[in-house]
């Protein structure tokens, strides 16, 4: 601490940290879901969500582009379904999809949240004003 190094004082700790250098390292900069950390973490669903959204809010500043970057790739991976429908897409991070949210109050509180399909395990809805709204935020990868 005296030489302004990382001190952990929990085990919690280690295990966000390692999750923060391999989002940055082995991820491809982007989160990645709760299965993942699920089979490298060996914790359970619950378990991996927390730490996601642990290490989310930890390093929020340092993750900025990681978490864009996750965004952009679900939004790339929408798909209109009809003219004038919902756009569709399969986001296997809860995490993710309240990022998403979180962004969409902050553009407009007015906009509709991202709702998840019924039926469906994690394939969620995005109406065309929010989908646009978003695009403008985060626009395509070229």
């Amino acid at each position: 601490m005296f030489l302004g190094q990382k001190v952990f004082r929990r085990g919690s700790d280690i295990n966000e940290y390692r999750l923060f250098l391999l989002i940055i390292n082995a991820f491809d900069n982007r989160i990645p879901d709760e299965q993942e950390v699920c089979r490298l973490f060996q914790t359970s669903a619950t378990e991996s969500r927390s730490l996601i959204r642990a290490v989310m809010s930890k390093f929020q500043y340092q993750l900025r582009g990681a978490i864009e970057n996750s965004i952009r790739r679900s939004l790339d991976a929408a798909q209109q379904d009809e003219e004038n429908g919902p756009y569709v897409v399969t986001i296997n991070s809860s995490n993710v999809v309240e990022e998403l949210n979180r962004t969409l109050a902050s553009i407009d509180g007015t906009l509709q949240q991202i709702k998840k399909r019924r039926g469906s395990v994690s394939t969620y809805e995005i109406s065309p004003a929010s989908y646009e709204r978003l695009r403008e935020r985060f626009p395509a990868n070229e």
